[in-house]
């Protein structure tokens, strides 16, 4: 069975929401999930895992702290050619999405599933269908 480790950040519960539906979407689809906030993940929970889903608000246009923390971390994990998927949400502008999106591709050398998933402030009905949609997108390209 193939197995992803969702890890986010969240600020208003906006972006919790968001990973909340996409791990629904994973699931449906077949695949193991993990559901973890970055300030409480580590490099080992990036083992044996096919897919890595990072999710941060854009705060100041840019990320969390904690999910900037927790960049460094995944540094040190082996994650080439692995698949990488990036979400949030956010109020005015959205960079965090692009962030992550850039660092699992060009740092960590991921097949990352672009564009990321953008959703503006909290997620309506509409809005979380989109979300249980991108996980059954990345379960489409791990399975």
């Amino acid at each position: 069975m193939a197995k992803a480790i969702l890890i986010y950040e969240t600020r208003s519960g906006n972006t919790e929401m968001m990973a909340k539906a996409i791990e629904t979407g994973l699931k449906k689809a077949g695949v193991e999930v993990e559901l973890k906030k970055a300030a409480h993940a580590n490099v080992d929970d990036l083992k044996n895992v096919d897919a890595v889903v990072l999710g941060s608000p854009t705060y100041v246009r840019a990320l969390i702290a904690a999910m900037k923390t927790f960049l460094f971390v995944m540094d040190n994990a082996d994650l080439k050619g692995k698949v990488g998927a990036a979400f949030g949400s956010y109020g005015w502008s959205g960079e965090s999405i692009e962030i992550l999106t850039e660092t699992m591709k060009n740092l960590a050398g991921m097949d990352v599933i672009e564009p990321g998933l953008r959703i503006k402030r909290r997620p309506t009905e509409k809005g979380l269908e989109e979300c249980r949609e991108f996980g059954k997108k990345i379960a489409e390209k791990i399975n």
